[in-house]
């Protein structure tokens, strides 16, 4: 019996090792795609391990998602693309809204004619919670009207209607993830750019107030990286009536970030004082998802929550 075939898309990134791993250990053929301008080549560096752990097989593409005839020899051969290549921040999306514009959109048209043309049998793509921008109404649901408030949410909500579309004129079996603030082990701590859990474990580790934009009283829905995994596994094997749509993977719970410095400070059994900054432009004020329809189509359900991934992270660091 032949052993899946998977194209990860920024494999050296957060997200994207995290999967590699999971699939490597699982015994599946892997091929990871990066051009290492925001992924990190250690994040890789136990791939061979992985392998030889699942006895499936590890291939490095080093490259650039804009490189259309570099996506072809990707997706050549592979079953399922998950593809999470990106530049993934909003505030580097408004600083420079054209050259995030071609990687986040441009990137995910070159993969999907691809994959397209190489019949794969999913297209997975990673989406994002900002597409719904500043609504009130909580939890965020997929019925919702988008409104994107950064480039950075924009472009995810055009590469999912391509997604959509490719889907609808070409069959392309494409299932899209709206990830709502991802965190755990082998996420950045040094970037400017990098998320608020990295940056607070980082910052109390090395005695230093943690940065807060804003009051603190901003809310989130962070899930913890495990459970991002199990959803594009599980976007893999949904059936058919699960094409076609953009589904919301998060833990349907919310903490502000005054209470989640409190609770790293916990775990860490240390005191932990903020420092805090004016907000930054693009950013949302409360965010919660509701994985209804992720638990309908995809048979999605968070298994870690909050306190158990925030310790599974504060040892990884």
């Amino acid at each position: 019996m032949s052993r899946p075939r998977y194209l990860v898309t920024g494999g050296g990134g957060f997200i994207g090792s995290n999967l590699v791993e999971a699939l490597l250990l699982a015994g599946a053929d892997v091929r990871a795609l990066d051009d290492f301008s925001t992924g990190r080549r250690e994040n890789l560096a136990r791939a061979a391990d992985w392998a030889a752990a699942g006895g499936g097989a590890f291939r490095l593409l080093e490259g650039d998602v804009r490189d259309a005839a570099l996506c072809r020899e990707a997706v050549d051969g592979v079953e399922f693309v998950l593809h999470e290549a990106a530049t993934p921040s909003v505030q580097r999306s408004i600083e420079d809204p054209a050259g995030t514009n071609a990687v986040n959109v441009a990137g995910t048209l070159n993969l999907l004619v691809a994959g397209r043309d190489g019949g794969v049998r999913r297209f997975v793509f990673a989406s994002s919670s900002s597409v719904y921008g500043e609504t009130e109404v909580l939890p965020k649901l997929e019925s919702m009207p988008p409104e994107p408030i950064s480039p950075y949410a924009l472009q995810k909500l055009a590469a999912e209607t391509y997604c959509r579309l490719f889907h609808r004129l070409y069959g392309t079996p494409t299932v899209a993830l709206r990830y709502f603030n991802v965190f755990g082990p082998r996420q950045d701590p040094a970037s400017q750019y990098s998320a608020v859990i990295p940056r607070f474990i980082h910052a109390i580790k090395s005695g230093r107030r943690p940065k807060v934009f804003g009051d603190g009283e901003q809310t989130r829905d962070f899930t913890y990286v495990a459970n991002v995994v199990a959803a594009n596994l599980a976007a893999c094997s949904a059936g058919d009536d699960a094409l076609g749509r953009a589904y919301n993977v998060g833990c349907g719970d919310r903490i502000s970030l005054n209470d989640l410095l409190r609770v790293l400070a916990r775990i860490g059994g240390v005191e932990a004082q903020p420092d805090y900054v004016a907000p930054r432009p693009g950013d949302i004020r409360h965010s919660l998802a509701g994985i209804g329809l992720a638990a309908k189509h995809l048979g999605f359900r968070p298994e870690i929550g909050l306190e158990e991934g925030l310790a599974r992270t504060w040892e990884a660091y």
